[in-house]
């Protein structure tokens, strides 16, 4: 599907390789024959743009940007939650991609672009929203950092060289680049919604601004943010509101809920469903562009064994709206009475017990190429013929649904953290409804919600938006992105790896309740009774209650290994839980909520007779 446009993408990698080529911000100037292939026509603009694309997400990483999450348990700690990541190891320091933004945008207004005004400030509409996306990147990544307008000529060294600028330069910045591109981009559709449009445009700004607003009200007390003096997080909780209700006024999008399965479907076609989703990642059976999720979440060798967490799981509310977590058994719950009477987007997000995998019922690989338990399908296809780098499934980077939550969020911060009636229906109701789950407003806190997750909230109307959030958007890759800006990053570190609730060890156990034993988890030197034929899970030590758990018990010969363990008794049942072979590590200084300017790009400005300025707590 959408052959034109994967066409093009395949046409740009080759044809304008020379042209669009990422080196530095001050690659010499294109010859005079390049230029007027660029800028002499409509159709050059209309390609050198196509080129922009590589620079997002493709089929086979989009739905690894959480990979690094609390939620979810993954074979190893990421190298950033270790005392191995320095300023020396940091790397992503790269401007290539902006500078071939702003070599398009410089010549679009020079005296070699014939194309008339209005075509011409489409493209540039079009540069702009990803030179808002490359600079999105940069800021959250490391927070301050160097603006450039234009691409650079070799003589301007000061500029080249010079520090970073203050994060009040860059949203301003993004904020203009992104409504010059809402008011100029001609796009509101497109084939499989694949193209940037006007409300991409608004919903990335809406996006943007509600990351940046709530990271200086929750950063507050940090010297750098308490110096912003220009964009205040109300002015910025404002803007994004007025962006997501620009692209919620066109009437142009709705939560689907058509099928047996609505939400589901929305990361699982080819044929993209451009009613909620609207920038797609296409992918094309006929013309071989597919992806790799099958790989990713049913093959440990290739993928992380990326496994929701207990602790999150506990958050889907039932379907009658109560909180599962308010039944006085909840935790004693095996796999298959956890799932009964659930927001529906529970066993449409992992292998309940209904899934089937080319038509015969399928559990979780447990130890094999899932770590917990919940085992993951939300992106996945149901077939063997999907395996091997062949998944067809077009996926979603920006969806209505995301609009609705940050619309939500940034109304309920407005206003002291009270989501008004109809805002609620508007948006957090809408997508419980889709869920199957009641869309009535809460009146109470949920206790569990906020003492594992946020202790610090009090606003009943926030903490449900951060449920929400959570949920509709898992693996989606805004979960870091969500603890830094509310300034909840130890719970990278603090929350722990657990997983599904056994009444027994030693014994076989019937996963999904189809009367087949599937799974059985066995004490230190044990073995699976005779004639079982299922998975066993060969736990390392076994400690009665958590307080007892020590890193200790998991070395061999003086080593920490990767190791499974569970918590509990004959009486009360078995939690298992994952231990990845290395401890998290958050510092105290908070200094991860923002990564090291990488520590040569530091020497490379000393030697030039420049400074650029290292983030807090990181040494060079």
């Amino acid at each position: 599907m959408n052959s034109k446009h994967i066409i093009l993408r395949s046409l740009l990698l080759g044809s304008l390789a020379a042209l669009a080529c990422a080196c530095d911000l001050t690659e010499s100037m294109r010859t005079e024959a390049d230029r007027t292939i660029i800028f002499g026509k409509e159709s050059g603009l209309e390609l050198y743009t196509n080129s922009f694309y590589k620079d997002l997400p493709t089929l086979s990483n989009c739905y690894q940007q959480d990979a690094m999450c609390d939620i979810a348990a993954v074979q190893g700690v990421n190298q950033f939650l270790t005392s191995g990541y320095t300023a020396e190891t940091s790397t992503s320091w790269s401007w290539g991609t902006l500078r071939n933004i702003n070599y398009f945008i410089d010549g679009c207004y020079s005296d070699d672009c014939a194309v008339e005004a209005s075509a011409r400030d489409n493209y540039v509409g079009i540069a702009r929203w990803f030179r808002a996306w490359f600079y999105y990147t940069k800021l959250r990544q490391y927070g301050a950092v160097p603006w450039f307008e234009h691409q650079l000529q070799p003589e301007e060294m000061d500029l080249m060289y010079k520090d970073r600028d203050s994060r009040d330069v860059i949203i301003r910045n993004l904020i203009a680049d992104l409504d010059f591109a809402y008011d100029h981009i001609t796009t509101t559709s497109s084939v499989g919604n694949s193209l940037i449009s006007k409300y991409a445009a608004a919903a990335l700004k809406s996006r943007i601004c509600l990351f940046e607003a709530s990271y200086r009200r929750y950063h507050a007390d940090e010297p750098a943010i308490a110096a912003l003096t220009e964009f205040t997080p109300e002015k910025l909780y404002a803007q994004a509101v007025d962006a997501a209700r620009k692209v919620i006024d066109s009437k142009l999008y709705s939560i689907n809920k058509a099928g047996e399965t609505p939400y589901r479907d929305l990361f699982t076609r080819e044929s993209p469903l451009t009613n909620e989703n609207i920038l797609v990642l296409c992918a094309s059976g006929s013309d071989g562009y597919l992806g790799t999720t099958n790989w990713w979440f049913n093959v440990a060798t290739y993928g992380r064994m990326w496994s929701p967490v207990r602790s999150f799981v506990n958050t889907y509310l039932n379907t009658d709206g109560s909180r599962f977590t308010d039944q006085a058994d909840y935790a004693r719950k095996s796999f298959s009475q956890e799932l009964v009477g659930r927001d529906k987007r529970l066993e449409q997000s992992i292998r309940g017990l209904n899934y089937l995998y080319d038509g015969e019922v399928t559990v979780a690989q447990l130890g094999i190429a899932n770590l917990t338990g919940y085992h993951m399908i939300k992106f996945s296809q149901d077939g063997k013929q999907y395996e091997n780098g062949k998944n067809t499934n077009s996926i979603p980077i920006i969806r209505y649904a995301e609009v609705l939550l940050n619309y939500a969020e940034a109304q309920a911060e407005l206003n002291g953290g009270s989501l008004s009636a109809s805002d609620w229906e508007l948006t957090i109701g809408a997508l419980r409804e889709r869920a199957g789950v009641s869309p009535t407003q809460p009146t109470s806190v949920d206790t569990y919600l906020q003492k594992t997750f946020y202790p610090d909230l009090t606003s009943v109307d926030l903490l449900e938006i951060r449920r929400e959030r959570a949920i509709e958007l898992l693996c989606e890759g805004f979960r870091f992105d969500d603890l830094r800006r509310w300034k909840c990053g130890k719970l990278l570190v603090t929350l722990p790896w657990n997983g599904i609730h056994f009444p027994a060890l030693d014994t076989p156990h019937d996963l999904n309740g189809d009367g087949v034993a599937d799974v059985c988890i066995l004490t230190p030197g044990s073995n699976a009774p005779s004639g079982f034929a299922g998975t066993t899970v060969e736990l390392k030590v076994v400690f009665e209650n958590e307080s007892e758990v020590s890193t200790e018990a998991f070395k061999k010969d003086g080593t920490l290994k990767a190791s499974y363990y569970a918590v509990g008794s004959d009486q009360t049942g078995y939690d298992l839980y994952w231990f990845p072979g290395e401890e998290r590590i958050w510092y105290d200084d908070d200094r991860q909520y923002l990564y090291p300017i990488p520590a040569q790009e530091i020497r490379n400005y000393l030697a030039a007779g420049y400074t650029l300025t290292q983030n807090p707590g990181w040494t060079n």
